[in-house]
């Protein structure tokens, strides 16, 4: 079967899905469901599937522009105050990461560094590349526990922010809630021209941040991009909501085929271990939020996308369809990604150098 061919069946498949679980009322369904059609076509319909990493990126890039509308002055000033929460909160999470990687590293015997990598929400692009760049670390390992947590994420996150349990937090928190800032969502006679420009420089920024190696650069880039020109007096028009729908349509498909099962080993014990994780971690966010409701007039949603151990594309994609503060949920998000990038990554190399030292002297 040709590579056309398998992408032409990938995308029935994921607008079967699609269409479904928009006729059903599910959360996102443009993101689930075909996350769900081709992870289940692929590994029990044995069918062959396929889809060009370049159309995630691309559905991304939309999120990213998206995001970047909600990154105004005022935004900025009111991230600024919360620097100090992020840093707390960035801390809190990671050290829970940690403790988890520990017990199930001796609970299974497999390395504590390889845990690490796994445990650590960093992003699934940026844990795999940075697990790629040492030694002795289980790539498949690192690869399934974060996929798990993602699909996990991207089903129980949006059960939560759209249940009534936020609402009844939120109930408790509304004096004195600032109001979400979010794009809605527009037509497509509105964008032009200036859409032309945003995705010029969307574009343009996206390339550069790929180049210098920025993390999620195609997330980060456009929303470096969209934000600047917005400062410079070039508003940007929000996007018709059939426009977001396509960009989690592209994500959801990538996603749904990253998971390979078959090449595990002991697969009982791992699905279990990263099970317990992703479960352990999602309710620790969750508790993590109710204090962040407490320390910052935000609500119940904001809060719980901010801190939850996703990647900034879904949590962007959720935050928009429940109107949560848009640049509250992506400074909380971008803050812990360029903190895992720029500090636990060097951290972790020190680990590891640590971790080889220690076991070449047991072995001498």
């Amino acid at each position: 079967m040709s590579s056309i061919a398998k992408f032409l069946i990938t995308v029935f498949i994921a607008m079967i899905g699609g269409y479904l679980f928009a006729w059903m009322h599910m959360p996102i369904p443009w993101l689930l469901g075909p996350m769900i059609s081709v992870l289940l076509a692929s590994k029990w319909g044995k069918l062959s599937l396929t889809w060009p990493s370049y159309l995630r990126d691309t559905g991304i890039l939309i999120v990213g522009y998206s995001i970047g509308l909600s990154l105004t002055k005022a935004a900025f000033i009111e991230i600024s105050h919360q620097l100090p929460s992020m840093l707390l909160m960035t801390v809190a999470l990671i050290t829970l990461c940690a403790v988890v990687a520990y017990v199930i590293s001796k609970v299974t015997g497999v390395s504590f560094p390889t845990m690490m990598t796994a445990s650590i929400p960093g992003g699934l692009s940026q844990m795999i590349t940075l697990a790629e760049e040492f030694k002795n670390i289980d790539i498949t390992l690192v690869t399934f526990f974060q996929v798990i947590r993602l699909m996990m994420i991207v089903f129980i996150v949006p059960l939560l922010v759209f249940s009534p349990l936020l609402g009844e937090l939120a109930s408790e928190t509304t004096v004195g809630v600032v109001a979400p800032v979010h794009p809605s969502t527009g037509l497509w006679s509105n964008l032009f021209p200036n859409i032309w420009i945003y995705a010029i420089v969307c574009v343009c920024f996206a390339w550069i941040g790929k180049k210098i190696k920025l993390p999620t650069a195609y997330m980060l880039g456009p929303m470096i991009g969209a934000s600047l020109l917005q400062f410079c007096g070039l508003l940007g028009p929000p996007l018709p909501a059939s426009l977001l729908n396509l960009s989690q349509f592209m994500i959801g498909c990538y996603i749904g085929l990253l998971l390979q099962p078959a090449q595990l080993q002991r697969k009982a014990r791992t699905i279990t271990m990263a099970l317990i994780s992703s479960t352990v971690l999602i309710a620790s966010a969750f508790l993590l939020s109710i204090v962040l409701t407490r320390l910052h007039p935000i609500t119940a949603a904001t809060a719980f996308l901010s801190m939850a151990p996703g990647g900034m594309d879904q949590m962007g994609i959720m935050a928009h369809e429940v109107g949560a503060d848009l640049s509250v949920v992506s400074g909380y998000q971008t803050f812990r990604i360029l903190f895992i990038y720029f500090v636990v990554s060097y951290g972790l190399r020190a680990l590891f150098r640590y971790t080889k030292r220690r076991n070449a002297k047991k072995g001498s």
